[in-house]
Parts: C-alpha cells; sequence; structure tokens
C-alpha cells in the first residue's frame, strides 16, 4: 500500500523544485551596458562582434572546453575584452589548470567586476568587463598562490596583446 503522506510529499518536492528552477533561469539575463563607460545598442554589438563574441559577451554563453586559442597562447602580453579593447589580464597571471579555458589567478586593478549567477541551480561568481560588462566566465575558490583564485575565462571573450 502507497503512503499517501508520502506521495503527497514527494509531489510537493517536484513542485517545488520546479518552481525554483523557473524562478532560477529567469534571475539569469544576457549581459547589459548599461551603467557602464561603453554602451551599444544589441544591434550595434551584433555589428561589432564575431557571432562567437556575442554570445559569450552579451548572451554569457560558454565556449566548449580546449577550443580556444588563447588556452595556448604563452607570449607576454595583455588579455584584453573582445568587446571593447579593455585590458583584463597580465600574461604573468595566467596558469594552466587543465579545465580547457583561459586561466589566471588575478584580473588587473579595476578590469573586470563580479556578480552571483544562479543558472546551474548554485551560486557562482560570473566575471565581467568593468568597462563594457561583457560576460567573461567565472572565477573560482581553487587557483594558485598567490590569491588562490582561478579566473576561468572563455578565450572568445578576449583578444590578445602581444608586448
Amino acid at each position: 500500500m502507497i503512503d499517501q503522506q508520502q506521495t503527497r510529499r514527494t509531489a510537493l518536492t517536484w513542485l517545488g523544485a520546479g518552481a525554483a528552477a523557473s524562478f532560477l533561469t529567469a534571475c539569469g539575463s544576457p549581459a547589459q551596458a548599461k551603467g557602464f563607460k561603453i554602451n551599444y545598442s544589441d544591434a550595434e554589438w551584433r555589428k561589432r562582434l564575431t557571432k562567437a563574441q556575442y554570445y559569450i559577451l552579451r548572451e554569457e554563453g560558454t565556449e566548449q572546453p580546449f577550443s580556444s586559442s588563447l588556452l595556448n597562447e604563452h607570449r607576454k602580453g595583455t588579455f584584453l575584452c573582445a568587446g571593447c579593447d579593455n585590458e583584463l589580464f597580465s600574461s604573468a597571471t595566467k596558469f594552466e589548470s587543465g579545465t580547457g579555458w583561459p586561466s589566471f589567478w588575478q584580473p588587473l586593478p579595476g578590469a573586470v567586476g563580479t556578480t552571483t549567477d544562479f543558472k546551474l541551480g548554485y551560486p557562482r561568481t560570473e566575471v565581467h568587463c568593468a568597462d563594457c560588462g561583457g560576460h567573461l566566465g567565472h572565477v573560482f575558490k581553487d587557483g594558485p598562490k598567490p590569491t588562490g583564485l582561478r579566473y576561468c575565462m572563455d578565450g572568445d571573450g578576449m583578444k590578445f596583446r602581444p608586448t
């Protein structure tokens, strides 16, 4: 015999999970440049960026791991936002994380901002360009010294300028 109270509890759990998933999905929205130093309309961003850059920077997408040409970029230089040329990371802070995305232990001063992202159902720290608001990736607390941070960036959201 099925316990009606257990069945009701299970149904309410599934209903609550569905409502939470809908709410969390609705919380994420494509990167908007409102309040940032550099502002373009959506149409202008589409003209300025490649399809891959637009997907990462404006729609908060993620490229496939190990697909970025910047993953194996080891020259001295600076990594820039592909949307606005803001200087983001020095090559001196890049390290091999083994994750498949370019990783850094520290951004340049004032180069990035962060927000909390719940798109996967749990909190993550999203990283965006401080000048245009473009989505760059996420930062995690499993990086090397001296910061212990891993800025896991989408290479399609950046460019590299050698020195």
